[in-house]
């Protein structure tokens, strides 16, 4: 009943922000990875995108100007991962805060020599447990190569479903946590050692930061580089199509 009543709800404040068709296509049209998704993919993609910008309110930070193109462009990249999932699985949060460029947290920092800094580092975006999602426009139009900041932050947000963002999200039915486990463990070692070896890498070395950035680096990579993911590390790319119920083969 609750489920039926939200749809419908849904429905009706999609209708109300006027979204239509073509302004959806021209606002994610140079977005390499929505060329996979054609037919009732890409259907089912774009209701879903007008749905999460029905769920979800987009703010600015810094008073950037932000437009309908920019809000229907993070729904889509958003919604990737989540099209075989459903919206539901973005839950318990309500807001994505946008700045025009990199920014820097509020709050104390401290390093790994136990320094405690007033600030934090500049950063391209953020997810906070139960809270927003931040992002850089600038980054999100850097999106491709294997990269987006969008995928990362909302594969964060899919990870602290289950025990915070440290690279074991709830799993469904079936799948081996074990499995999951020593797959992704295996991975991490070997970027380690590629890493400290000097060879030329498979993701990028900023997935070496935890266990929860790890998980969210090869998200990135599945979606928007998936040829080079299932060439490097077929299992994990394997793991992570049973996962997001996509790409079972590049």
């Amino acid at each position: 009943m609750f489920a039926a009543w939200r749809n419908w709800r849904d429905k009706r404040r999609v209708k109300k922000m006027g979204y239509t068709e073509a302004e959806w296509e021209a606002a994610v049209a140079d977005w390499p990875v929505l060329q996979r998704y054609q037919g009732d993919e890409r259907a089912r993609l774009r209701d879903l995108s007008f749905r999460f910008l029905a769920r979800k309110s987009v703010a600015p930070g810094n008073n950037f100007a932000i437009t309908d193109a920019m809000c229907l462009r993070i729904a889509t990249m958003a919604c990737v991962p989540i099209l075989e999932l459903g919206l539901d699985w973005y839950d318990g949060w309500y807001t994505v805060i946008l700045y025009e460029g990199d920014f820097i947290p509020n709050r104390p920092w401290q390093t790994e020599d136990g320094v405690v800094h007033a600030s934090s580092p500049v950063l391209a975006g953020e997810a906070w447990h139960q809270g927003p999602v931040i992002l850089s426009w600038e980054s999100v139009l850097e999106a491709g190569q294997g990269s987006n900041v969008v995928i990362h932050e909302m594969s964060h947000k899919l990870d602290m479903r289950r025990n915070g963002a440290n690279g074991a999200p709830p799993l469904h039915p079936g799948m081996n946590p074990r499995q999951w486990h020593d797959t992704f463990t295996a991975a991490w070692d070997r970027l380690f050692d590629d890493y400290e070896q000097h060879r030329p890498l498979s993701i990028d070395p900023y997935a070496l930061t935890g266990p929860g950035e790890f998980f969210a680096v090869c998200s990135e990579a599945f979606f928007e580089a998936p040829d080079s993911l299932h060439r490097d590390w077929p299992d994990l790319y394997r793991l992570l199509g049973q996962f997001y119920r996509q790409g079972e083969q590049p």
